[in-house]
């Protein structure tokens, strides 16, 4: 029987324990983000349509969701080294299957599988982390476990980006088994188990919690993947599964309250430094995930740059946030309020948005995208180990684990929505901005008929009848006011996510003062 305070690792054994942890979080975070450059491709191989393609990340996706708020349960049940390896091995082993799917919704089944292995490593490495160090040096374990989670959706469409124009597809799956191999043997040679309670028997399972969880996250992250291209609420099926998905969470928090074995204890919740970092780490999630979406989309569509390319440009910034972890956990042990360092970084991150908003052109280059990116580095940086470090800071034991897994639900599904909001206002800012522009085109204008008439003369040189030429001159006009409008969407995207970040600054008040060094005593139990 392993109790917690003997949990903390010394010397080699916690290197290896911590590389084991970060390697397997980023294994989950880059799988999430690799598979969107790769897309294309595999439309092409697998003879899919955009909408059956959309499939192979939504099922990650929902699959991760349903899986992290049970983890912390799960764990007690299996022991945490058992289930950490069996997630592993789950992982590596959905991974060899995917490259090997012979048509789309094999691929999808498969994602699936992988996403209910990948939920566990984020949070559980999470939990191995942070018990591994001693409560003083908790903020620097946050660090370590943070670089890997902001840097991993970063490396993704870079790493996939080059596998994908040097060998095919199925090898961003394949890259993942010789380092689940290697994680596998790490796991089980180094990771120890707490011992909390007793294990239950299969008739004491709360199935029905599984059940309505399932149900409620599951369907909500349907109808946010799908909103957009479905039309939202006038398609049946968003309808009724947002029905499904608001009875599932009811029915839910009915059952966790009233069952004497809940699979998710909510009572956790009764913490508040939790309720705040719950909160947060939704907002979060929706900066990182949002702002991960719309740069490369950005300049992918509008600039035509490269899949390879337009990864590669989030790659500073990221490096910025990764060499600010080790000095933001250095300041949290010397105790400078986390609240502060919070409030800092959503004033950062709006400054990103701002700048990012001005460097918006038709033809922007990558010279302007440099510093307004660092910026973003270190604004993620200055929110993401400060509100993990607060959201837990005032739990004990397996609380960790429990609060550990809401967090990380929190950010996940703060992504979700951030995407599925910015998709859908995108499309509908572009359409706005179209009509707009259009009104000033007025055909009698002596400037818009001198630039058909131009345009007309340079397609007629080029051997196209006067009606033919006169067509493609309106086509080109109508590109150009689409790709503006597009431009200018975006640019409301920006401003909007930043106006979100400046109304959360207000919400550092709420935080208990003098929870930011924790006392060794109280955490350990």
């Amino acid at each position: 029987m392993v109790q917690a305070d003997d949990l903390v690792e010394y010397g080699y054994r916690r290197v290896i324990i911590t590389i084991t942890a970060v390697l397997c979080a980023l294994l989950e975070i880059v799988d999430t983000t690799i598979v969107n450059v790769a897309l294309t491709n595999m439309r092409g191989s697998l003879g899919a349509t955009l909408t059956d393609v959309a499939w192979v990340i939504t099922a990650y996706a929902i699959a991760n969701v349903i899986v992290i708020p049970m983890t912390s349960w799960l764990s007690q049940q299996f022991g945490r080294r058992n289930y950490f390896a069996f997630s592993i091995i789950l992982f590596t082993v959905a991974s060899f299957l995917c490259g090997n799917a012979n048509n789309i919704w094999e691929l999808v089944a498969f994602r699936f599988i992988q996403g209910l292995g990948g939920g566990a490593l984020l949070v559980t490495a999470q939990t191995i982390i942070t018990e591994s160090y001693p409560t003083a040096k908790r903020g620097m374990a946050q660090a370590i476990y943070g670089m890997g989670v902001i840097v991993g959706p970063t490396l993704g469409p870079p790493l996939g980006g080059y596998i994908v124009d040097h060998f095919s597809w199925p090898f961003i799956f394949y890259i993942n088994i010789p380092i689940g191999i290697v994680a596998t043997i790490l796991t089980l040679s180094f990771v120890r188990s707490p011992k909390y309670g007793e294990k239950l028997k299969a008739n004491q399972v709360d199935w029905w919690g599984m059940f309505f969880l399932a149900s409620f996250i599951g369907s909500l992250q349907f109808v946010l993947e799908h909103g957009q291209q479905d039309d939202w609420f006038n398609d049946n099926l968003i309808v009724g599964l947002s029905i499904v998905s608001l009875f599932g969470l009811l029915a839910f928090i009915w059952r966790e309250l009233s069952y004497k074995f809940p699979i998710v204890n909510l009572s956790v919740l009764k913490d508040g430094n939790l309720r705040i970092g719950i909160l947060m780490s939704f907002i979060l999630g929706f900066g990182l995930y949002g702002s991960t979406l719309i740069i490369p989309i950005y300049t992918q569509s509008i600039l035509g740059w490269t899949a390879t390319d337009a990864g590669l440009l989030l790659i500073p910034g990221s490096i910025t946030t990764a060499f600010m972890m080790p000095f933001i956990g250095k300041m949290i042990q010397k105790g400078v309020p986390q609240g502060y360092m919070v409030g800092v970084g959503f004033v950062i991150f709006f400054l990103f948005t701002f700048m990012m908003r001005h460097a918006m052109t038709p033809d922007t280059g990558e010279e302007h995208f440099f510093w307004p990116l660092i910026l973003r580095g270190v604004g993620l940086g200055l929110l993401f180990v400060p509100i993990t470090t607060l959201s837990l800071s005032t739990l004990k034991g397996k609380n960790i684990g429990e609060g550990a897994a809401f967090t990380g639900m929190m950010r996940q599904l703060g992504g979700s929505f951030g995407i599925a909001i910015i998709t859908t206002f995108i499309t509908r800012y572009t359409q706005k901005h179209r009509v707009d522009l259009l009104a000033h085109l007025d055909g009698s204008r002596i400037e818009v008929q001198q630039r058909v008439l131009v345009l007309q003369k340079g397609f007629m040189s080029k051997g196209f009848s006067t009606n033919e030429a006169l067509k493609k001159a309106y086509q080109v006009i109508d590109y150009s006011v689409l790709k503006q409008s597009t431009v200018l969407s975006y640019m409301d995207i920006f401003m909007s996510l930043g106006v979100l970040f400046l109304f959360c600054v207000p919400i550092i008040f709420l935080i208990k003062k003098g929870q930011n060094k924790i006392n060794p005593a109280d955490a350990g139990h």
